[in-house]
């Protein structure tokens, strides 16, 4: 279920609010510039490859790219026994920014997206047809779990794609982890 929690940064065992309303959440969020919003999925075979889930998903792409002008997308899938899911959580975890909004849209499964303000931590758990999109040169980082399993739409401005510049704060060490929901 989509959760978020917010923290004060200097006290990550006590959040000051948990919420599942996703109402409150996308209010929360749009106070920082962080776009949220709930779409409808559609059935997919488990076996879904790229170019198939990005045709069950063309008219919101073509909506979001007119939009915004993003000029690629793809999807990253992630399975239990991803032979390099540590290596990919230990990168993602790290604190970050980004000089392009970071957008993904949940087709499957689960991530926890942690943004931070001067003085708030937002643990935002997206799930299975949420839609987040991080402003650029927000920070944040991302843990998709011990045992990841999803599926998302990435969409980028920078035919590069995922490029991190990472703060150096070890921050993200003092919160909460995400422990993946087994399917």
């Amino acid at each position: 279920m989509t959760q978020l929690r917010i923290f004060d940064a200097a006290a990550p065992d006590a959040p000051i609010l948990e919420t599942t309303n996703p109402g409150e959440i996308a209010a929360k969020l749009r106070k920082l510039g962080v776009r949220f919003e709930q779409w409808g999925t559609r059935p997919l075979p488990a076996d879904a490859d790229q170019d198939a889930v990005l045709a069950a998903y063309a008219p919101e792409i073509a909506g979001l790219k007119a939009e915004k002008g993003y000029q690629s997308v793809d999807v990253i899938r992630m399975a239990p026994d991803h032979p390099e899911k540590s290596a990919l959580r230990t990168k993602f975890l790290s604190e970050h920014r980004h000089s392009e909004d970071e957008v993904r849209f949940f087709v499957e499964g689960e991530g926890l997206f942690t943004l931070r303000t001067d003085d708030r931590v937002f643990a935002m758990l997206c799930v299975e047809g949420d839609l987040i999109s991080v402003p650029a040169g927000m920070r944040h980082w991302f843990d998709m779990g011990p045992s990841p399993r999803f599926t998302a739409i990435r969409l980028f401005t920078n035919p590069d794609g995922w490029v991190a510049n990472f703060t150096g704060d070890a921050i993200a060490d003092r919160f909460p982890r995400h422990e993946s929901v087994p399917a």
